[in-house]
């Protein structure tokens, strides 16, 4: 009976991959890779020993199982979920891309090779020993027809009745809290002890120091500065009427005109023939030669 069930999986599998690859010949796309998923899923049915249409999630699950259960190397469960998430893709979303067909198919390809090399040799193989004659040790009603069947289903529940719980959550959050009560309390204590030996550090150096008069220190005296004593700046005055030039040269824009005898706001000497002065808040040029200190 359990080479039969075998049987009859096996040839939906090749079934699944004959239609996947017509489908994409007469370029429908979106239903290859809704049949390559449906392929996929008869696959890890076999595996998992289990019968009946499964969701995406069972799905996808079950294939985490596989691979956790060593059933599936990682390279055969990242192909298994690559064929689901297009397969679902066309379904839901509709998409008919031919690139992602013909990928979903040559993943397909790849894991039928795996599946008739690894996982059919394995159970005929269970059947060749389960048609030897039993040993009287052990009657033929005690023998497993289909051991890692159910050892996978067995996984598979096992992992499902796993999954977190607000209980785990509890577990993990009272060590963090506590955690967090300690360093609260040790931080309320310190400043308390910080407090006391500043106050104690106090009391000491008070007591270190009584009896000792200690005299104010008086601040120094900064010298008086005499203004008659300064040096006066000489006063500069116009010995002419004279152009106020913006640059030292004569072919320079006029900014205006200065009688003789008028005093100007002398800053520098530009050069031998030029000197610069403040005239209306900005620096100009006059001659140097008709200016005269006094």
């Amino acid at each position: 009976m359990a080479g039969s069930n075998t049987n009859n999986s096996w040839d939906r599998i090749q079934a699944g991959v004959r239609n996947t690859e017509r489908l994409i010949r007469q370029k429908d796309y979106n239903s290859a890779m809704v049949k390559a998923r449906q392929t996929v899923e008869f696959m890890v049915r076999a595996l998992i020993g289990q019968t009946g249409s499964m969701d995406d999630d069972d799905l996808k699950d079950m294939i985490d199982a596989l691979y956790q259960n060593r059933q599936i190397t990682k390279a055969s469960c990242d192909r298994y979920h690559k064929i689901r998430m297009m397969g679902n893709k066309a379904a839901h979303e509709g998409d008919n891309s031919a690139s992602n067909a013909n990928l979903a198919f040559h993943l397909l390809s790849q894991e039928i090779a795996v599946f008739s090399n690894d996982y059919l040799n394995r159970r005929r193989g269970s059947s060749r020993n389960s048609s030897r004659p039993v040993s009287s040790r052990q009657p033929a009603s005690r023998q497993p027809a289909s051991r890692s069947s159910r050892n996978g289903r067995r996984r598979y529940q096992k992992r499902r009745r796993r999954r977190f719980s607000p209980y785990d959550l509890m577990k993990l959050l009272i060590p963090v809290v506590c955690i967090a009560l300690v360093v609260f309390v040790i931080r309320l204590i310190k400043p308390k002890t910080d407090e006391a030996e500043s106050s104690s550090a106090a009391v000491v150096s008070t007591e270190a120091t009584t009896g000792v008069t200690v005299s104010p220190t008086e601040p120094p005296t900064e010298p008086v500065t005499d203004p008659s004593t300064e040096p006066s700046q000489p006063v500069y005055r116009t010995t002419d009427t004279l152009n106020v030039r913006s640059a030292p040269s004569t072919e320079s824009n006029r900014l205006g005109k200065l009688n003789a005898g008028v005093t100007v706001e002398y800053v520098r000497s530009e050069n031998d023939e030029w000197a610069v002065i403040l005239y209306d808040g900005q620096e100009a040029y006059v001659a140097s030669q008709y200016l005269t200190t006094q």
